[in-house]
């Protein structure tokens, strides 16, 4: 008889934010952060662009490209990330509405993404 360590093993969906899957605890500025980075690698990738190249029209180095590209955001501010997405050609379109909550929320609609 074959032991089968699979059968322990329990399956669960997750749901759209794998961090809060994970228990991690974000505030807007660190979401809006890695969903501004998402959307540059994704420019990157459609636009077939080398992190060198990027860093050249960015005016930085490829380290910092390959920081933004794997989600080490420390070192960037929100005001960075939108002038890096500006640089590479993205329109950002900013609307504010009125929350029913007491505080508001952040969403990000990127179809850069899709």
């Amino acid at each position: 008889m074959v032991d089968n360590k699979l059968d322990d093993i329990k399956i669960v969906k997750g749901s759209s934010d794998i961090f809060a899957d994970l228990g991690v605890e974000l505030d807007a500025k660190d979401r809006l952060k890695i969903d501004i980075a998402r959307s540059i690698s994704i420019v990157i990738e459609q636009k077939k662009f080398t992190q060198k190249e990027v860093a050249a029209i960015l005016n930085t180095d490829q380290a910092k490209i390959s920081n933004i590209t794997r989600g080490r955001l420390e070192g960037f501010t929100v005001d960075r990330l939108v002038n890096y997405l500006i640089e590479l050609g993205i329109n950002i379109d900013v609307k504010l509405t009125e929350s029913r909550d007491r505080r508001g929320n952040l969403t990000v609609r990127t179809p850069v993404a899709a």
